[in-house]
């Protein structure tokens, strides 16, 4: 009896995906799974308490998205999770706008910028939308420091974990998180002195 092959590595099998093989994500994706509901779990505890969309729905969707993707170039394990981190924020920002849009825009989606991320707090609650948009103008100011927000507060990245993605220095990550949390909070309480 001959020993089964092992799979490749996901880092290997993402190469491929890469390059155009697009048959290859459906081996990625029984390797990265529980991470991905990982994600979409702590995505989802974000969110208002009445919340529809599931955690395997939020998966599934994210999984479509990138299996329409034909270009992308993922480096490794921890670039694919921090892109799927990033179509999740854009799956339920676009579920929030949809659900607005519904009634007309009663109530909005709160959730929280916890400075901690790994467990909620007390801190300030944020409007979903409101945090897309200052996300958007964050980025058009400084690229780095919403990657740095996103891979934290939407991917649940640690910072070494921050630090390795981007391949820049822990110290860097963290003044740049605490720099960047401090400029949305400001921005977020500047639009809804206007609202």
């Amino acid at each position: 009896m001959t020993p089964e092959p092992s799979s490749p590595p996901v880092s290997e099998l993402l190469l491929h995906w890469g390059n155009g093989d697009r048959k290859v994500l459906e081996a990625i994706l029984p390797l990265v799974y529980n991470e991905l509901r990982r994600l979409a779990r702590y995505h989802l505890q974000q969110q208002r308490p009445n919340h529809t969309l599931q955690t395997t729905a939020l998966v599934h969707e994210a999984y479509l998205r990138l299996a329409e993707e034909k270009s992308l170039h993922v480096k490794d394990r921890g670039h694919f999770l921090g892109i799927a981190a990033q179509l999740m924020r854009w799956i339920l920002v676009d579920y929030e706008r949809n659900r607005r849009a519904a009634k007309r825009g009663a109530g909005a989606t709160r959730l929280t910028l916890d400075p901690n991320v790994a467990a909620r707090s007390q801190g300030p609650d944020v409007d979903l939308l409101a945090l897309d948009e200052a996300l958007n103008r964050l980025t058009k100011l400084d690229s780095q420091q919403s990657q740095i927000i996103e891979l934290r507060y939407f991917g649940g990245l640690t910072i070494e974990d921050t630090s390795e993605f981007l391949g820049i220095s822990p110290a860097t990550v963290k003044r740049s998180w605490a720099s960047a949390r401090a400029w949305l909070l400001r921005e977020m309480g500047r639009g809804e002195a206007r609202a």
